[in-house]
């Protein structure tokens, strides 16, 4: 099982000190006790936002990729890109993965509301712009024959909740954070690696 992590730094694992704490790691390791040999390879980058995410896909497809993990969103959030150019951006990734053969899974933008660094005055604002964002992802990934994993619905009340799922940056995931994400990502994840056994 060729398992590519594509995207941000979250998907890059920024925030956590140690590399098995960060998202491929815990998600190969799930894939691993479900049976699967995994070799992952992450080819996030820190700071990417959808834009970037064709020269991740051509790197994957060239290394070989039967699942891809794509988590973007974050950074066309806060560079303000308008939800349907980054969606249309995902869209065009997710539909080259699946043309060359990968089955395709997507965490959607987080709810950026949760961060520290946003004032309470604009929580709502932020919350309802980061879930327009995602709803655009959703339906562009679905377009293109990719599965969404509804992280977000999950992690958000725990973020918000328990500061320590924030790294000492106070937006990137700490080890508990990463955690908690792989958990909510994980079932998704597991259910595409058991059709592409079939």
């Amino acid at each position: 099982m060729r398992l590519r992590l594509l995207g941000d730094s979250i998907a890059a694992g920024v925030g956590s000190t140690r590399r098995e704490d960060t998202l491929g790691p815990l998600l190969a390791a799930r894939l691993r006790a479900a049976g699967h040999d995994v070799d992952l390879r992450v080819h996030a980058v820190p700071g990417a936002r959808s834009a970037d995410l064709s020269t991740q896909v051509r790197a994957a497809i060239a290394g070989g990729v039967d699942l891809a993990v794509v988590v973007i969103g974050a950074n066309d959030l806060t560079r303000f890109v308008p939800a349907h150019v980054g969606a249309q951006q995902l869209h065009d990734a997710v539909a080259d993965l699946r043309r060359a053969g990968a089955h395709v899974v997507v965490a959607t933008a987080p709810d950026l509301s949760v961060v520290a660094h946003v004032p309470p005055a604009l929580r709502g604002l932020v919350s309802t712009v980061s879930r327009d964002y995602a709803q655009a992802q959703l339906q562009a990934v679905i377009r293109a024959g990719g599965v969404v994993a509804h992280v977000e619905r999950v992690v958000t009340p725990q973020f918000a909740a328990d500061p320590s799922l924030f790294a000492a940056d106070r937006f990137h995931p700490s080890a508990a954070g990463y955690r908690a994400i792989a958990a909510a990502l994980g079932p998704a994840v597991e259910a595409v690696a058991a059709e592409h056994r079939v």
